[in-house]
């Protein structure tokens, strides 16, 4: 069984997607599409920008979720998921591809999602750190025994659990990781505190948004961030696709739990092939390719 898989923040390059544009009519069509959406020209800055522009949230998240859907979409009649996910952003990537939103509606919900959190991220300092090398649940302790705000927030891959929190707890947290074993403890440079209660004005926000959209019937299974299991009931993808803001990724969760359920191939569609090497982590005996190869 084919799972397709999505790749959130950090993926992007510039150039992403040029190939596409000139290749294809369908993703010219949709990038020039998505330019009219976003009343400004994001092509460009994909194409033709610095690293620094596309590092911006509110160009980052739209630029990697077009990359994503556009992919899957010119692959036209081939693109046949059993079952798919995405990685934070990525599911928002995911939801289009299974037909649960919209092109159009998936664009302005990622939008807003980008603008909410880049005015959370302003209202209050708070930060991200890598850990490598410790297990969730001796991360998950020492964290708890924190006298400031540090949670769980992206769990990657055996082993590679990434936390958020306030810029004290961050290092608080790292310096106490790195004697109880850690590998590596690395702040991570990022806007905020992603998947933490930090997010709580960017969830309400979106929320609204989120509550306003149509959602469909999907073609196939999202195994969705917040729970990591599969979902096909479009009212259960819209309350999942709120609490993601301020809930943990449960990527290897998820991972698993697609495995359980038959996947034998996770193919990545956009940008990088970060989420095959966490897919191999997890478990190293399916077969993982990019949708360019598929």
């Amino acid at each position: 069984m084919k799972a397709y898989i999505f790749p959130g923040q950090g993926a992007q390059f510039v150039g992403m997607g040029i190939d596409l544009y000139e290749k294809s009519t369908l993703a010219k069509d949709l990038f020039e599409k998505a330019n009219i959406i976003l009343e400004y020209r994001i092509t460009d800055l994909m194409f033709d920008g610095t690293d620094e522009n596309l590092r911006q949230t509110k160009v980052t998240q739209p630029a990697i979720f077009l990359h994503s859907v556009i992919i899957a979409g010119v692959m036209g009649e081939e693109f046949k998921p059993d079952m798919v996910a995405g990685h934070s952003l990525g599911e928002f990537s995911a939801l289009v591809a299974n037909k649960a939103l919209s092109f159009e509606d998936g664009l302005k919900l990622v939008y807003a999602r980008a603008m909410a959190m880049q005015k959370a991220c302003e209202t209050e300092p708070s930060t991200m750190a890598a850990i490598i090398g410790l297990e969730d649940k001796t991360v998950e302790d020492i964290l708890k025994d924190i006298n400031e705000v540090v949670v769980p927030a992206n769990y990657n891959s055996p082993g590679q659990l990434v936390i958020s929190g306030s810029v004290k707890g961050i290092e608080i947290a790292c310096e106490k990781l790195k004697e109880a074993g850690a590998r590596r403890a690395l702040p991570l440079k990022v806007g905020g505190a992603f998947h933490s209660p930090f997010m709580e004005p960017a969830r309400v926000e979106l929320a609204e948004a989120i509550n306003n959209t149509k959602f469909s019937e999907p073609i196939c299974p999202v195994y969705q961030n917040a729970t990591a299991k599969a979902v096909t009931n479009p009212h259960e993808i819209r309350e999942n696709l709120i609490a993601q803001l301020t809930s943990p990724v449960r990527w290897a969760q998820s991972v698993e739990n697609m495995i359980t359920d038959g996947a034998t191939t996770f193919i990545e569609a956009g940008p990088g092939n970060v989420l095959q090497g966490l897919v191999k982590k997890i478990n190293s005996e399916v077969e993982t390719q990019s949708a360019s190869q598929a």
